[in-house]
């Protein structure tokens, strides 16, 4: 791990101290996604209620610019510019380098359709089979650890050959058994746990923005 990237993770434990207690956590959970970033793979992350509102919010860091900027390859810029020489030029200034993440949250149309048409507690684990490949992360968010719906996901992630981290609180759950990397913060009540649920991904999008943009 570079040393920028270790010191977000330093001043994310001075920010949060409580926090200290799944520091080694988070760091194997960056690992993970270093590991499939590095290797052109992508992230799918999915959760319940304000954890369906947390993956969009992932999505959101990682799709773009967090804090870094993320200039498009010239080589890219050029290709834009030869197909459109007036779009092209703003796209090439206007576009961020992306960090592939996929919130299952997002998809209604296919959601609902199949919660309609099947059983809405395989309704990530349908989007698993469609969007997953080898080697992608599912990011499995749920503050009691034990959603039906992300543990089927995780059965179906496990069977595609996706490493699984896991964003829980601090009970014994479901997800402990089927989860690579299980990061459980140091709280039980729910908003508590989405509380420092927050810190944490934005700590592993920073870290990862720091590894591939950072100066």
């Amino acid at each position: 791990m570079k040393e920028t990237v270790k010191l977000v993770l330093d001043e994310l434990t001075e920010r949060y101290p409580r926090l200290e207690a799944c520091r080694k956590e988070i760091e194997d959970a960056y690992l993970l996604l270093e590991e499939a970033y590095d290797h052109g793979k992508k992230l799918l992350i999915a959760g319940n209620g304000g954890s369906a509102a947390d993956s969009e919010h992932i999505a959101g860091e990682l799709m773009k610019r967090f804090k870094y900027s993320r200039p498009v390859t010239e080589e890219f810029a050029q290709k834009m510019i030869v197909i459109d020489a007036i779009r092209g030029e703003k796209l090439a200034k206007g576009l961020e380098r992306p960090l592939r993440a996929v919130p299952l949250t997002s998809h209604i149309g296919l959601m609902t359709a199949y919660m309609n048409d099947v059983d809405a507690q395989g309704v990530y684990a349908q989007q698993v089979l469609g969007y997953g490949d080898e080697g992608d992360v599912f990011l499995a968010i749920s503050t009691s650890g034990n959603s039906e719906n992300i543990v089927n996901a995780c059965v179906a992630a496990k069977a595609l050959g996706l490493k699984i981290i896991a964003l829980t609180g601090s009970k014994q759950c479901l997800l402990q058994n089927y989860a690579d990397v299980c990061i459980q913060v140091p709280e039980s009540e729910t908003f508590k746990v989405q509380e420092l649920h927050l810190p944490v991904y934005h700590c592993l999008c920073l870290m990862l923005e720091t590894n591939y943009f950072g100066k």
